[in-house]
């Protein structure tokens, strides 16, 4: 498609959200519009991982790497195998990603790919305005904006954490892990004074994705990350001789901070940019889904990308609150708070509700099952921070991965 006159949608940025949107409006059925993808040049590396809980198959069903049925999960005296069904957890790698949407992008006539740095993405008047470093300036009935251009400002109303961790995918000669089972969540590492755990996916009996994660204000220093990565492959995977294939290395915002849904009446934000991190466990794919489906729909059926929050969903806004605080303030340590979750409910209940798909009563159900006290304080404190003038500063880390 040749780059002329007036656009009717501009996409800046050609990650996980801007990637999924174009797919996305294309399965709506909005062929006719024309579409420019815009980046600073194109992804074709194994940048990041995706991983995520569903019931049947995906939109992006053809580039899952792998699925499992079973997770093991290890918590504070309390161990197990926990049978998913009808979920299955999924794992998606960048470059397949990546290379799934470029074949794709080639056979779609109405979309057209620029490379280049994205300086401003504005509304003016009626229509979006997209300009970038090297002098090139765009305009369409609507931008979908996926590029954090300045650090959000902090408040002393919302809590800041980070989703930091560091991976390695380590192939053995001897075989070391049950391809069929992977580790959601192995408590058993030294916790310092925050939450602390590794998470392990297995390929193949001799192949694995293992990843020391951390829930934190700060960034480690890496041989931080290094030495307890390290640690638990060889004291408690028990292994000792391995090659590491592939490292990745992410932080993911963990913010109950609201991300603007628009930049003005013409631009709308999608991906990490519009808020589609989980606040309280950093997933972000199957949000983007979600969030990419309901623009998609809504330009179909109106014309206008309104996606506007039911008013009843907002209550999951304060169940995030509110673990945030515990975290933040040390009312309860995280990994018992995570072994509450899930010793005293079925997983398909704690993934309901992390999706933000559940009924009151299980509500009532997730809640009554961690530390009652500890969850009334930090909701009672998430509720007044937000009734008190808020002290700015800025951020001083980004999101460089995704979950």
């Amino acid at each position: 498609m040749e780059i002329e006159g007036r656009l009717d949608y501009i996409i800046a940025g050609a990650g996980a959200a801007g990637l999924s949107l174009v797919y996305h409006l294309h399965q709506a059925g909005l062929t006719d519009k024309r579409i420019l993808l815009l980046d600073r040049a194109p992804k074709t590396t194994n940048d990041r991982t995706w991983c995520f809980w569903e019931v049947g198959e995906g939109i992006f069903e053809p580039v899952v790497f792998r699925r499992w049925e079973h997770l093991a999960f290890h918590g504070e005296g309390f161990s197990t195998v926990l049978e998913i069904a009808p979920y299955r957890y999924k794992m998606i790698r960048g470059a397949d990603f990546y290379r799934f949407m470029a074949q794709w992008l080639d056979a779609q006539p109405n979309v057209a790919r620029a490379y280049a740095e994205v300086t401003s993405v504005a509304s003016e008047g009626d229509e979006a305005v997209v300009r970038t470093r090297d002098g090139h300036t765009y305009r369409a009935a609507w931008a979908f904006n996926s590029i954090s251009f300045d650090p959000p400002v902090r408040r002393s109303t919302y809590h800041y954490l980070l989703q930091h961790f560091l991976g390695w995918v380590i192939q053995t000669a001897a075989r070391a892990f049950d391809p069929d089972v992977a580790t959601l969540m192995d408590f058993r590492v030294d916790q310092g004074d925050d939450t602390r755990f590794v998470y392990v996916l297995p390929f193949d009996a001799h192949t694995a994705l293992v990843e020391y994660t951390v829930f934190s204000g700060e960034l480690l220093p890496r041989s931080e990350y290094v030495r307890q990565l390290a640690g638990y492959i060889n004291d408690r995977l028990r292994i000792a001789d391995y090659e590491t294939q592939h490292e990745e290395f992410g932080a993911i915002p963990m913010t109950d901070a609201p991300f603007p849904a628009r930049h003005g009446a013409r631009v709308i934000n999608i991906g990490t940019a519009g808020g589609c991190t989980k606040p309280s466990t950093g997933y972000t794919f199957q949000r983007i889904q979600r969030h990419a489906q309901r623009i998609a729909q809504a330009l179909k059926a109106t014309g206008q990308p309104d996606v506007a929050t039911p008013l009843l969903h907002k209550r999951y806004e304060l169940f995030d609150s509110a673990l945030l605080n515990v975290l933040d303030e040390g009312r309860e340590r995280g990994r018992r708070v995570f072994t509450d979750l899930f010793a005293r409910n079925p997983p398909q209940r704690v993934f309901r509700f992390l999706d933000e798909d559940t009924i009151p009563l299980e509500d009532v159900q997730i809640m009554s099952s961690v530390n009652i006290p500890a969850f009334i304080a930090a909701t009672a404190d998430a509720l007044r921070r937000r009734l008190v003038s808020p002290r700015n500063r800025r951020l001083s880390h980004t999101d460089s991965s995704t979950r």
